[in-house]
């Protein structure tokens, strides 16, 4: 395909695209489906949980000190990843060490 073929098919994928026109029942429609989303997430927020958590919500999760959670990341008793200058914990780990205790 040769520049003028590209640049002709991007003008034409410019034209189809202005061309598209929403009507005013496609607002409507995509309003609802929108409403409907929003609450399902609303209904399910308690249900929903978080694959990864800082140091603060494990601490209390657990109940440990941060020297306790320290000793923990040091003897490879809960892994961890760290992002930035933050530390996350798997969900699922936690939930492994709490069913071990």
């Amino acid at each position: 395909m040769t520049s003028i073929d590209k640049l002709c098919f991007n003008k034409i994928n410019q034209i189809m695209v202005t061309l598209s026109l929403l009507t005013k029942e496609d607002l409507q429609d995509f309003k609802k489906e929108l409403l409907q989303e929003i609450t399902t997430l609303f209904e399910n927020k308690g249900t929903i949980q978080k694959q990864w958590l800082r140091t603060s919500e494990v601490k209390k999760l657990l109940n440990v000190s941060s020297g306790t959670l320290q000793n923990y990341r040091v003897n490879g008793t809960l892994g961890y990843k760290k992002l930035g200058g933050s530390l996350y914990y798997s969900h699922d780990e936690i939930k492994k060490l709490m069913d071990s205790k």
